[in-house]
């Protein structure tokens, strides 16, 4: 799934990205920065939310 078609699930299922954040216990500010492309998802709580959302397998972190 991309960022795109995530925003788009969300908006038919009613419900905001804060809304979201909330439900899935993320900072609502960090999840618009990676759903905005601000930070990236590479690892940490960024890659732990795009994993969340369905947008990246929980084990495409990078090697540091």
């Amino acid at each position: 799934m991309t960022i795109d078609q995530f925003k788009s699930l969300l908006r038919r299922q009613g419900k905001t990205i804060r809304q979201w954040a909330e439900e899935n216990n993320f900072p609502p500010e960090a999840v618009y920065r990676v759903l905005n492309g601000v930070l990236k998802g590479n690892h940490g709580r960024a890659h732990d939310i795009l994993a969340r959302a369905g947008i990246k397998q929980p084990d495409e972190r990078l090697a540091a």
